[in-house]
């Protein structure tokens, strides 16, 4: 299998100086491409703002050296109609300017997240267990939205303001090209700042994402309910706030520092503006009094001499604007850029009528190691990788269960048994051997269709904030109520749904916390039975339950269960003296398999674990 590592190609020191290239330019225009033809009208709108533009100044100049002196009422009001006709259509076609950068800028904002969040959900579960979430949904905010207004703003910006650049230009050689070789003179001091200016601006514009980043992400941990209960219980809010208020002070200083650095820079080159307008000015009035030029051209040259230098200004600050929303865009890529090596091969089979027979092939596995999972900007704790990091979790692992087999694996903490529930539905691919399920490897057959065929109920359950109803139609979206309903008798969980005011409407809260442990598990569960599913993996599923309880969800199980080929993780009697085959673990290799009568003469690992149970189950006091 291919290293990680050279998977995730951007790292922040290759990020530093981005640039303006064929390549990333193409790449963006890829996106905007849906919108062409929405682009060509906000382009074309762009344009003929810039020219009626030049409309006014044109038409002052002839009324103080037409009009005025000829006392034309007529001419006048219509160059006075003429600049309000400008107007009017400027207004007008500003609306309409408006109208396509929204179309644009919300769909590439759209397309964007959209194809972000499609392309996470794909990436393989090592990557979430090391990213912030925080971080992470930043990417889909922030982020996209920078990059977003590269191509609107920033290219209205461009277009509008080198079209108005040129036909000043035109149009002040035509009136005096002795002015306007002196308006260009100063033309060098605008441009030549940019690559120090934009270098500086660029990194401050990391910075501030990063900042905004590890603030945001402080906010996420906290304000769900694990992370405020465990704020609570340990009584460490003034410390949250004192970490979230340095954080935050982050953020402040670098928006500080970015908003006077652009408003230095900015005055300088209205400084500079303000000095070209000046010397066109003095030198212009000197052609007036020696009667070279009149007085009206150059009342138009003054008008027009702003309309070079803020274009200017505009071209120096669009070129770091650009700059800029290249952070955006290269941190956008470089999610969009993380390949998942659980991908289906393009000649991948789709299970049907699954079966259940499950078989490990002389498996060995360990966990992807921190540099094969983490993109660089996302990295949230040392990348450094130790000796235990390399070795494998599960060892030459060779095992075949029959389908309809109740399999209970039972070893120490640490010995592989999740693990090896976890490579049944490829959530992660093995570095030797094979993982088959019904003969086929996982590997040649279709994530999709394998997963349809798993049903999981692990310790913890995760419940959406949304109903009862869509929770558990999240197995099923096509399950009728009588479907619901047969499936949470069996958790028995029906008549603790029926009790509630909203019934199966009733919302669930923020990861189910509304409900108890037992409650979560047996939703859990009866989620997994409208699943319908061939195998059935559970992970210490009815560890929340007290004794009545489990003794109804494990008869519910032992019906519903029927047929199905099941892995348990469990440390209950009940669960694994009742098993067709146990399966004892130890420092993630198969030490011990068979019925528990068999293992019991034994009387190796497997009698020891057992006598233990016993003796921490004779120990724990009846439920009030």
């Amino acid at each position: 299998m291919m290293a990680m590592h050279s998977i995730w190609p951007r790292d922040r020191e290759s990020m530093k100086d981005a640039k303006i290239t064929r390549e990333s330019a193409a790449r963006v225009w890829r996106f905007a491409s849906p919108y062409r033809t929405m682009v060509i009208g906000f382009l074309g709108t762009v344009i003929v703002q810039a020219l009626l533009g030049l409309l006014p100044p044109i038409l002052f100049g002839r009324i103080i050296d037409q009009v005025i002196p000829n006392e034309d009422r007529g001419q006048l009001t219509l160059f006075a109609a003429l600049i309000v006709g400008a107007a009017i259509l400027s207004g007008i076609v500003g609306m309409a300017e408006r109208f396509w950068s929204s179309q644009i800028g919300e769909g590439v904002i759209y397309d964007l997240r959209t194809q972000l969040f499609d392309h996470v959900q794909r990436l393989p579960l090592a990557f979430f267990t090391r990213t912030q979430t925080g971080t992470l949904t930043n990417r889909l905010n922030s982020d996209v939205i920078g990059a977003q207004r590269a191509l609107t703003a920033t290219l209205g910006t461009v277009v509008s303001n080198t079209i108005v650049l040129a036909t000043t230009l035109v149009a002040m050689f035509i009136l005096e090209w002795r002015l306007t070789i002196l308006a260009l003179l100063l033309t060098p001091l605008f441009v030549l700042p940019y690559r120090i200016v934009g270098t500086i601006q660029q990194g401050l514009t990391r910075n501030a994402m990063d900042h905004n980043a590890a603030m945001n992400s402080t906010m996420t941990e906290r304000f769900n309910v694990s992370g405020a209960l465990l704020v609570k219980l340990f009584g460490r809010q003034d410390d949250e706030t004192k970490l979230f208020s340095s954080r935050a002070a982050e953020v402040r200083d670098i928006g500080i520092k970015s908003a006077l650095f652009t408003r230095s820079f900015m005055t300088m080159l209205t400084l500079l503006g303000a000095i070209g307008t000046a010397l066109v000015y003095g030198l212009g009035g000197l052609f007036a009094i020696q009667g070279s030029i009149n007085p009206g051209e150059l009342a138009t040259m003054g008008l027009l001499v702003g309309r070079i230098y803020a274009p200017l200004t505009g071209l120096t600050n669009a070129r770091i604007d650009v700059l800029t929303a290249l952070v955006s865009f290269d941190r956008v890529f470089e999610v969009l850029d993380a390949t998942s090596p659980l991908t289906d091969d393009p000649d991948a089979k789709v299970l049907t009528n699954p079966r259940g027979e499950i078989e490990f092939d002389n498996v060995e596995f360990r966990y992807p190691l921190s540099t094969e999972t983490i993109i660089p900007s996302l990295e949230t704790a040392s990348s450094s990788v130790s000796d235990e990091d390399e070795a494998p979790i599960i060892k030459d692992l060779n095992l075949k269960i029959r389908p309809g087999q109740l399999v209970a694996l039972v070893g120490p903490s640490g010995a592989g048994k999740t693990t090896i529930t976890n490579l049944v539905p490829r959530l992660y691919d093995v570095q030797e051997g094979a993982v088959k399920v019904d003969g086929v490897d996982v590997r040649s057959l279709t994530q999709e269709s394998l997963r349809s065929a798993i049903g999981v109920v692990v310790q913890d359950p995760h419940l959406f904030h949304e109903t009862i109803a869509d929770n558990l139609r999240y197995a099923n979206p096509d399950a009728s109520d009588l479907e619901i309903e047969t499936a949470c008798r069996a958790a028995q969980i029906w008549d603790t749904i029926n009790r509630l005011p909203g019934g199966l409407e009733t919302v669930v809260g923020e990861r189910g916390y509304r409900f108890s442990g037992g409650e979560k598990q047996r939703l859990s569960i009866a989620r997994m039975l409208l699943k319908d599913p061939a195998i059935v993996i559970l992970d210490e599923a009815t560890s929340h339950l007290d004794s009545e309880n489990e003794a109804l969800v494990q008869q519910g199980l032992a019906k519903a269960l029927e047929g199905r080929t099941s892995l348990v993780i469990a440390h209950r009697l009940s669960t694994i003296t009742e098993a067709d085959l146990i399966l004892v673990l130890d420092d993630g290799k198969l030490v011990e398999q068979g019925s528990h009568e068999e293992l019991l003469q034994n009387g190796s690992l497997y009698s020891d674990l057992y006598h233990r149970l016993i003796r921490d189950e004779e120990t724990v006091p009846e439920p009030l």
